[in-house]
């Protein structure tokens, strides 16, 4: 995986919110996909965390985010938590993986990555988290990728131009997304390869040195 993106580690992270305005509104659910590679070379979905998410004191949620999302932020048995604990455990969970997988920072993926990455931001910010995972500014969009590979950009119809199934009924759902849009780029970046877009470089004596020692995780936005 570290020689796949230059020791970056992909996560899909898809939000569900109460409107689209990341310093406002409230983050209603969070998601996280990771991937691996399988012993074939291919990136495979590995596991998905998922968090519903309490409300930042004073947040606005418009009623229209609510009606397209289904959600109710107040139903009694919705067992939501706190934008810093749902941060704090899936942060945990991607320098984990980070660290098994000997990359040195995340990258974020998503459908439209902009708006998942502007809200992640914001609630690193709004909760004081001092290290986030992920590389500030760069991401992995799949509604760009998707509509270079089949010309499609909504995420239901470049799953379908994929030949992946995606039910509306369950679509909105940040788990559901998450894992749809880790199947999409998943299935975008092994298409790419059959084609002979990349082959695994060869393997140097530094490399052999560098084996089994933990990645630097570096703060440097450089990219």
């Amino acid at each position: 995986m570290k020689q796949r993106f230059r020791g970056y580690l992909p996560v899909v992270i898809d939000m569900e919110t109460g409107g689209f305005n990341s310093a406002t509104d409230a983050i209603l659910e969070i998601a996280g996909t990771l991937m691996r590679m399988n012993e074939a070379g291919e990136l495979v979905v590995h596991e998905t965390h998922n968090y519903h998410v309490t409300p930042f004191e004073g947040a606005n949620i418009e009623q229209a985010a609510l009606d397209f999302t289904g959600i109710d932020p107040w139903h009694p048995f919705r067992e939501a938590i706190s934008e810093e604990e749902a941060l704090k455990d899936l942060f945990s969970k991607v320098r984990k993986e980070m660290k098994d997988q000997g990359c040195i920072r995340a990258v974020l993926v998503g459908h439209n990555a902009h708006f998942d990455a502007g809200f992640l931001q914001a609630a690193v910010e709004r909760c004081g988290l001092k290290r986030s995972p992920f590389h500030p500014f760069s991401h992995f969009d799949t509604a760009t990728l998707s509509g270079l590979a089949y010309g499609q950009t909504v995420l239901a119809k470049a799953c379908q131009e994929a030949g992946l199934e995606f039910s509306n009924s369950e679509a909105h759902a940040a788990a559901y997304d998450a894992e749809k849009t880790a199947e999409l780029f998943c299935g975008i970046v092994n298409k790419w390869n059959a084609l002979g877009g990349w082959t695994p470089p060869a393997e140097t004596e530094e490399d052999e040195v560098e084996k089994g020692s933990e990645p630097f995780s570096s703060q440097s936005g450089d990219a």
